[in-house]
């Protein structure tokens, strides 16, 4: 533990009109970590209630920009300044606060330089608890993205997820919506960085709750997750990669 308190550690929350994130923060300083909320043009004036909170950091967008953005404002944050690790947890009540412990216990986590959480590493009776249609969507980009990298990934898409700062420098993320964990993991790939997912718990507090928008269609939803793959294939570092890491892809 004591080796664990000398490391600098931020954990990120982004947020867009979640009041959950305050019982969430409360919930975080527990472990007496660094905390940033970065809110993405909350219209509920969320980010002058969260002013209220002692000790914590904030980055507030005028408008809201995106997913991607929230997290690749958290990455930018904690390289600035000087941050070994970065934890991100969404802030919708959807991952357990306490559970950060998890990721706490594992560092140093050498050689891996992202540890991932999966809500689907133990598959019994997982599709009773998820929204069907994003399950089946996770699924098929998770098994594409596995494929390419060999990362063998159970969710590609859980946002409770630690980083080492230092390796998040080789990334240029640009991806601002719901796909750039997409972008995230292959840019990890043709970078070399190690990855070991560990188990989280799944929560879904609404199996009702919808993407908005043209994302609201599954199959454009789809289609949108895999041009982002696509993308990261046609760039340089794909062609210039030994044939050995090339995989045949088809989807």
């Amino acid at each position: 533990m004591f080796a664990m308190q000398r490391k600098k550690i931020l954990v990120a929350i982004p947020v867009f009109n979640e009041s959950a994130v305050f019982q969430i923060v409360q919930q975080i300083k527990n472990f007496d970590l660094d905390v940033l909320v970065i809110d993405d043009g909350s219209t509920m004036c969320l980010h002058k209630e969260l002013t209220k909170v002692e000790n914590i950091r904030m980055i507030v967008h005028p408008r809201n920009l995106g997913y991607g953005k929230t997290i690749i404002d958290a990455f930018q944050y904690a390289i600035n300044n000087g941050y070994e690790y970065l934890l991100t947890i969404d802030g919708d009540g959807q991952h357990e606060p306490m559970e950060i412990q998890r990721f706490l216990q594992e560092i140093p986590f050498f050689p891996f330089d992202i540890l991932s959480g999966s809500r689907y590493y133990f598959s019994r009776n997982i599709e009773e608890k998820v929204p069907r249609e994003r399950y089946i969507i996770n699924r098929k980009i998770t098994s594409i993205v596995n494929r390419i990298t060999g990362f063998r990934l159970t969710d590609s898409f859980c946002g409770f997820k630690a980083y080492r700062v230092e390796k998040l420098k080789l990334l240029h993320l640009t991806e601002y919506g719901y796909g750039m964990p997409l972008q995230l993991w292959m840019q990890a790939w043709k970078a070399g960085l190690l990855i070991r997912e560990i188990p989280v718990k799944l929560i879904y507090i609404d199996l009702t709750k919808r993407f908005h928008g043209i994302l609201e269609n599954p199959d454009t939803r789809m289609q949108y997750y895999k041009m982002i793959i696509r993308k990261e294939l046609s760039d340089a570092g794909y062609h210039n990669a030994p044939r050995s890491r090339k995989q045949a892809v088809r989807y």
